[in-house]
């Protein structure tokens, strides 16, 4: 961690963790692509699943804080040679991520009419609230295997295991891809059969990342080693918060993004609108493993005071991020409406979809920026500033951003709301990298 060239450093961790969350980008993708293929329902189908994305957002956002959380903490232990402290944060973290997601799981299927509700408008058809109950329900009976796969996954990789955290990702992703067209169209069980499918393909990597924590130099997870005390809960809300934040707003803004589209549009709209969300979520994801890559080598040698070989690292992500970045995006606004149609060729659904694409492909290489500082300001303890970074895009510009330019664009606001969000983002988002950058170029070693 300390001595290998960085740019060799992290393209030997980030080839697993880019798969990793391919393999999750897979899991937000593969149900809608597969609904998206049920005759005579694929628009009422596809829009369900994407009503409940934020409710699985939500979970993830938590599974995200305490892997993170927890991750980062343990990370920066060993670099500094403590490793009773990592020991004691990975069986925390993961004591506090299996309580959380019970309570999630519980309480969703206790309020699930309220919840269903507040996820919708009144313009949606009865088939599709039906559609979207069976949806949740299944989903929110897997929170506890989703949110500790998650803490288990970035445990093993801020621990330099990223291949067999790719190899456990991986297999749930097989059994989801296996079991949804054999569910959803050969049984005919439609979005019961996606949700049972990607709770299958969680508790799968679960059961294997688990196994995998008591393999080799990995800390082994132990209840003797569980400390839920204030100590490790104030760590891991300090490492993990900027994810919750990022995640969190995530379903926040995705929730408001679907009732807007109901609002101003269709159901045909709220069906372009997922796609576009989760086709973005799947390019993304590419950079975010990539960036998954540097965290630990960033928090590693933040802890052991080499800030020299923490800033080459932010550079070259941000450099190749940003040029594979601005390929896709060339993709992306060329081929649009085939893309759409890919999982909807209902035409209200491509051609909104298409229009949202096209826009956002605009920003897109700027996320390689934005996603960086945020993961490095995360990497390193600065909880206040990796937040704000968090929270910015689909927080402190994507909210007002949707619920003021539908009303004076309409349809095209809806469309326009996250990339208008993304070049606010940018702006608030290079000074506090500066910042960082500067402190830690004072204090090279």
């Amino acid at each position: 961690m300390t001595t290998t060239p960085v740019p060799r450093l992290i393209a030997s961790l980030a080839v697993p963790t880019i798969i990793s969350m391919l393999v999750t980008g897979i899991y937000n993708t593969a149900d809608t692509y597969f609904v998206s293929r049920i005759p005579g329902n694929a628009t009422p189908a596809t829009a369900a699943v994407g009503i409940v994305f934020p409710v699985m957002a939500i979970i993830q956002a938590f599974g995200f804080m305490f892997g993170h959380g927890s991750g980062n903490f343990l990370s920066r232990m060993l670099g500094a040679g403590k490793r009773k402290e990592a020991s004691e944060m990975a069986s925390s973290g993961f004591a506090m991520a299996l309580i959380v997601g019970i309570i999630i799981a519980g309480l969703g299927n206790i309020f699930m009419g309220p919840l269903i509700e507040f996820l919708t408008t009144e313009d949606v058809s009865a088939l599709t609230l039906s559609m979207t109950e069976a949806y949740a329900r299944i989903i929110l009976i897997g929170a506890p295997f989703m949110m500790c796969q998650f803490v288990i996954n970035n445990q093993l990789r801020f621990q330099g295991s990223a291949m067999y955290a790719m190899i456990g990702l991986l297999s749930g992703a097989i059994i989801n891809m296996f079991l949804d067209p054999l569910l959803i169209l050969y049984f005919g069980m439609g979005v019961t059969g996606a949700a049972i499918a990607t709770v299958s393909g969680q508790i799968t990597s679960f059961c294997i990342l688990l196994i995998g924590s008591f393999r080799g130099e990995n800390i082994h997870l132990s209840i003797k080693n569980v400390r839920l005390n204030s100590y490790y809960f104030t760590e891991v809300i300090n490492g993990g918060i900027p994810s919750l934040f990022r995640q969190g707003l995530a379903a926040v803004s995705t929730a408001l993004l679907n009732h807007a589209a109901g609002l101003y549009g269709n159901e045909a709209a709220i069906s372009g609108m997922t796609i576009v969300t989760r086709v973005l979520m799947l390019l993304i994801s590419a950079l975010i493993g990539f960036g998954q890559g540097y965290q630990p080598v960033c928090s590693f040698n933040y802890g052991a005071g080499l800030m020299k070989r923490v800033r080459q690292g932010y550079w070259f992500c941000i450099r190749w991020g940003t040029i594979f970045l601005t390929i896709l995006a060339v993709i992306c606004f060329i081929k649009a409406p085939w893309i759409v149609s890919c999982f909807n060729d209902d035409p209200g659904a491509v051609t909104v979809g298409a229009a949202a694409l096209r826009y956002q492909s605009l920003a897109l290489p700027l996320l390689a920026t934005i996603i960086m500082t945020n993961m490095m300001l995360q990497s390193i303890g600065k909880g206040v500033k990796a937040s704000i970074t968090s929270s910015a895009r689909n927080g402190i510009f994507f909210i007002p951003a949707i619920l003021i330019l539908p009303y004076f664009f309409g349809i095209l606001g809806v469309e326009l709301a996250q990339t208008v969000a993304d070049f606010c983002t940018m702006f608030l988002t290079v000074p506090l990298a500066v910042s960082e950058l500067i402190h830690m170029s004072e204090n090279d070693s």
